[in-house]
């Protein structure tokens, strides 16, 4: 399989991530899973007219192309031209490129929140009307329209995530190089169920505080980052913490509240990014799928019962107290 990589407007994060991943050879690792890379703008010896040539073979349908992948989001302004945007020594806006190519590949994939919905360059009052390339934010269209569906079946596949994980971008990878994908392998915004039917919320290192609902106040504290920090991790449809970054790091992991970049729309959440907003004392993002009642319900008993261990290391940078070492009673 022929794998096609462009970058439109974006920052280039998620090619950078694609780097650090795990796999010490991922291109030959593709390579194993029967899928070539043809081309990628940052990793190719190939440039000027020997890409331009090759993109031109692929568009007139001369060299197939099963695989394109975009990175970034698509720039269709001013007045739906894509001037804003013109792919170097051709003279057409990347738009054009984009549609003319995804016509002729087996499967698309998004690579980003960017290329998926839009995202960060999107923000704000959007001077470039970027887009991404089947959604605009929450909504079907985007710049390939509600209805596209790549040669092989599949409409967008969305690798959300600003930056995305390497691995999300490889298992996708690898998956529709072996033919194991289907439309039923994927979310209702295009993503991978595999990574999207997760919360970042599984696995984070800091859940004894949240049970407790013994809270951070302030970015170098060790507990829970929802009720004050902003986290969105209880929320977030992703696995970073159970597959960390580099083997070991994720944000909340580092300190961070999860600001859940794989979401449409997260780029604009209507808050500072590390706080959180509340009516009547009250987070207004509750988990996924609980009712406010029975959060505020367990919510009360959970701090009512919160061992003096974890209240004292909640609002702490370490560890000031460790677990006592008593009989547990356990064969």
């Amino acid at each position: 399989m022929n794998l096609l990589w462009l970058q439109s407007g974006g920052c280039g994060g998620c090619t950078m991530s694609l780097l650090c991943t795990d796999a010490q050879d991922f291109v030959g690792l593709l390579a194993d899973a029967g899928v070539d890379l043809l081309w990628h703008p940052s990793l190719s010896e190939q440039s000027g007219q020997e890409v331009i040539d090759l993109l031109t073979a692929i568009e007139s349908g001369v060299r197939p192309l099963d695989i394109l992948c975009v990175e970034g989001s698509l720039l269709t302004g001013p007045h739906g031209s894509g001037r804003f945007h013109l792919l170097g020594g051709t003279g057409r806006a990347m738009i054009e490129w984009v549609r003319a190519l995804a016509a002729r590949a087996r499967h698309v994939v998004a690579v980003g929140t960017c290329a998926a919905y839009g995202g960060v360059t999107a923000g704000g009052f959007n001077p470039t009307d970027a887009v991404g390339l089947q959604f605009d934010e929450r909504q079907r269209g985007g710049l390939l329209g509600a209805d596209f569906r790549a040669a092989g079946g599949l409409p967008v596949i969305n690798v959300a995530g600003c930056p995305t994980h390497p691995g999300w971008v490889l298992d996708t990878l690898l998956a529709l190089g072996l033919g194991s994908l289907a439309e039923g392998d994927l979310d209702e915004f295009g993503r991978p169920r595999f990574y999207a039917d997760q919360l970042v919320h599984h696995g984070c290192s800091r859940n004894e505080f949240y049970e407790f609902k013994a809270s951070a106040e302030k970015a170098s504290d060790l507990g829970c980052l929802m009720e004050h920090m902003g986290c969105k991790g209880t929320q977030a449809h992703a696995d970073c913490n159970l597959r960390p970054w580099n083997g070991q790091g994720s944000c909340t992991r580092g300190g961070y509240a999860c600001i859940s970049c794989t979401e449409p729309g997260f780029e604009e959440p209507g808050h500072p990014f590390a706080e959180t907003p509340k009516v009547g004392g009250i987070p207004i993002g509750l988990p996924t799928d609980m009712p406010k009642a029975w959060f505020v319900a367990l919510a009360a008993l959970s701090k009512s019962a919160t061992p003096k261990r974890v209240r004292a290391n909640a609002t702490e940078d370490h560890t000031v107290v460790t677990p006592a070492s008593r009989k547990t009673g356990l064969k």
